[in-house]
């Protein structure tokens, strides 16, 4: 089996993939923070493999891709004692061998390249990927698989946090579709502005990418918050969310 470890600025994504039924099959997170990170990694790894009945020596290959450095030799380091074998670990040296290439390999996270990477082999054609997570982030990418340029803005959870940190009224809420545009008591206004606000954010950037290209993309959506703005059923072709780990399969494949 394949497990293809994704470690992002709120979680670390641990996910198998099934090479018998080409399918990725078991998938648990744990949180980024490194001083967690080390006791869930020694506690809820192997309870986890131990409760799926799966043994570390089913494991034949590790990916890693992370945009926290301060936590890739606790992860590395961890592999290596718990499954036996070393990691590989995505950077800017792991492009090279790709059909997809970047012209700031050192700049882009790995896991916008794994990104690139699973939709460049889906569509072979200009995708723009909409990648939900601590940052929503654009991907542009032309017709040569070529990263063309990427826009960030904050999350959805990340400017709703910040609503909560920095106002003395506003309460937290539950990230959820309202019933309404028009918030009728403070929970739903809230749920309103960041949802409608972020639906319309959001087909303001595909809008703009493509009036300033002159090109229509593939739209694919991503991440974990990606089916929550239910407006935007119609702007996505697909909304995928293994995608960064199905890139990061591939990356680590094209460079064994």
């Amino acid at each position: 089996m394949f497990l293809a470890i994704d470690a992002g600025n709120s979680n670390v994504v641990f996910a198998l993939y099934d090479d018998k039924n080409k399918i990725w099959s078991n998938q648990f997170r744990l949180e980024t923070k490194a001083p967690k990170l080390t006791s869930q990694l020694s506690k809820k790894v192997p309870l986890y493999f131990l409760e799926h009945g799966i043994a570390p020596s089913h494991i034949s290959k590790i990916g890693f891709s992370s945009v926290v450095p301060e936590i890739n030799l606790i992860i590395e380091e961890f592999c290596r004692n718990f499954f036996g074998i070393s990691i590989s670990t995505v950077s800017a040296g792991s492009y090279v061998n790709l059909p997809v290439s970047t012209s700031r390999p050192n700049e882009i996270g790995s896991d916008l390249m794994c990104n690139v990477m699973a939709a460049w082999t889906k569509y072979q054609a200009p995708v723009i990927v909409v990648d939900f997570g601590t940052a929503l982030t654009f991907t542009v990418i032309n017709e040569n698989g070529m990263v063309q340029g990427v826009n960030i803005v904050p999350g959805l959870k990340t400017a709703l946090y910040s609503l909560f940190q920095n106002t003395s009224k506003l309460p937290a809420v539950e990230l959820k579709m309202p019933e309404s545009a028009l918030g009728q008591n403070t929970v739903h206004a809230i749920q309103a502005g960041i949802v409608y606000g972020y639906t319309g954010l959001v087909k303001g950037m595909i809008e703009a990418i493509e009036s300033e290209t002159k090109k229509k993309y593939h739209i694919i959506a991503t991440g974990g918050l990606s089916s929550v703005l239910t407006p935007l059923t119609g702007v996505f072709e697909e909304i995928d969310r293994n995608l960064t780990l199905e890139g990061l399969r591939l990356i680590t494949f094209a460079n064994s």
